[in-house]
Order: C-alpha cells, then sequence, then structure tokens
C-alpha cells in the first residue's frame, strides 16, 4: 500500500478527496505556470499538473502523487484567477451568454508508473446584464478563481446547462480520478454523507 500526497493547495480538490475517504497529505509544488507563446489550452494544462506531479515526486519516490489543473477557455482566451473584482466583473461579463470550456489535467505518479489524462467540459452561462454581473462578483467568490466563478456555489444561477463533468470544473474529475487511483491501489476507506 503506498501512501497519497496531493501536489495542491486547492481547498476544492483536498475536498473531494477527503469526501472520497482517501487518506492522504499535501505537497504544494512550486512550478511555474506561465504558458508558452502559443500553447494551446490542452497542452498548457497537461503540461502544469504534469510538472506540478513530478515535483513533488522526485522529493517523494515511495509515495503515490496526485497533481491537477484547471484552466478556463472562452472563445482563444485563457481566464486565470482574477487580479481584482474590476478584473473578474470583465471575465464574467465575458462569459455572459456564451459556451465556454473548462480543461482539468490529473497526473498521478507512482513507483508504478504514471497516468495522466484531460477532460474538457462545456459550460454555458445564461445572459445576464452587468447589474446582476457585480452582485456576484461583490459576494467575493470569484476573488481567487479561474473565470471568476464557482460553479459549485453561487455562480449555479449564472450557470444554463454544463456539458461534461461537473466535478472537473470544480477543479477535479472525481470518478475519472477515483478510477485511476484505483489502479495504483489507492482506494477509499470511508465515505462521506454530503449534507
Amino acid at each position: 500500500m503506498y501512501d497519497l500526497i496531493l501536489a495542491s493547495s486547492s481547498p476544492r480538490r483536498r475536498d473531494f478527496l477527503n469526501n472520497m475517504g482517501l487518506a492522504f497529505t499535501i505537497v504544494s509544488p512550486e512550478i511555474d505556470e506561465s504558458p508558452f507563446d502559443g500553447e494551446k489550452p490542452y497542452d498548457l494544462v497537461a503540461r502544469l499538473a504534469h510538472n506540478k506531479a513530478f515535483a513533488v515526486f522526485t522529493n517523494y519516490p515511495k509515495n503515490v502523487v496526485l497533481a491537477a489543473d484547471t484552466i478556463v477557455v472562452c472563445g482563444n482566451e485563457i481566464l486565470g484567477k482574477p487580479q481584482d473584482r474590476d478584473d473578474a466583473l470583465k471575465m464574467i461579463l465575458k462569459l455572459s451568454g456564451k459556451t465556454h470550456q473548462v480543461y482539468t489535467a490529473v497526473c498521478i505518479v507512482g513507483p508504478q508508473g504514471k497516468e495522466e489524462f484531460v477532460t474538457v467540459t462545456d459550460v454555458t452561462f445564461s445572459s445576464f446584464d452587468e447589474k446582476l454581473a457585480r452582485i456576484y462578483v461583490d459576494s467575493g467568490e470569484s476573488d481567487d478563481k479561474s473565470g471568476s466563478y464557482a460553479l459549485q456555489r453561487i455562480a449555479a444561477m449564472l450557470i444554463e446547462k454544463v456539458n461534461g463533468s461537473v466535478s472537473s470544473v470544480v477543479g477535479l474529475p472525481a470518478c475519472q480520478t477515483r478510477e485511476a487511483l484505483e489502479r495504483f491501489s489507492i482506494f477509499p476507506r470511508t465515505v462521506k454523507a454530503l449534507m
């Protein structure tokens, strides 16, 4: 049995693993997350998850390391975390009435090898005006979120539909991750009820 390390400081990824009943420790990697010139979203998110996993695995080679990265893409533009609330408002208004993509890459590496995959989910926002967008941004929920929203919380009132993995948009494709971890002999010990 190998010990699992989550190579992420994301509270949402931590919550997913806790709710799945997995025992793990957290080690946050330090990597440069800047995109390369002309790098496609799929390639960027896959590279970042890979680099995060191996940055930690290098120091803990007897463990299984799980890393993930999520980016929001509208048209050809990557929408990262907002610099401030004005920036968040611009992003939210950019998403109004449009379908955009959320890419989440997962990299799992351990003594027995590695597994990597990327999920792409389409998220469609309803059309709304600046007043509603500002009310949402002023809630503070968008402050540290890629694309300036959290699908699982208040932003749900802005989202018309999701085509793909909802948990992937939140930060970790839970079903695919559980299946991959089982191939590394990492299994849930107990599952927690969500209230």
